[in-house]
């Protein structure tokens, strides 16, 4: 019997994946949006639930295609799954300060 020991991705590269991607409407990643809410990581698969701004968010799909893409890029990710959830609805409270700043909310 064969053990695996499979490098695995962690849930660092994950999250510094997720900061390459950008709104492209507000010009900020959605990290620092406040727009994800939770990372899991089982073997080659990463899921995703995060939210949008607003529910009739015109960049949709283009968000989700973006997680989707940066995480495949990573080493040891073969499936991401992205979950579009509006529980909790999304505030600039969840912003952090760097993401305030860069779109110039004290």
């Amino acid at each position: 019997m064969e053990t695996e020991t499979a490098a695995r991705v962690t849930e660092a590269q994950v999250w510094n994946a997720l900061h390459q991607v950008i709104d492209p409407e507000i010009g900020c990643n959605i990290v620092d949006l406040g727009l994800v809410y939770h990372v899991a990581i089982a073997g080659s698969r990463v899921s995703v639930a995060m939210t949008l701004t607003t529910p009739g968010c015109p960049m949709h799909e283009s968000i989700a295609q973006g997680v989707q893409n940066a995480l495949l890029c990573l080493e040891d990710v073969d499936d991401v799954d992205v979950q579009i959830v509006w529980d909790p609805p999304w505030s600039p409270a969840m912003m952090t300060d760097r993401g305030r700043a860069s779109v110039g909310i004290a």
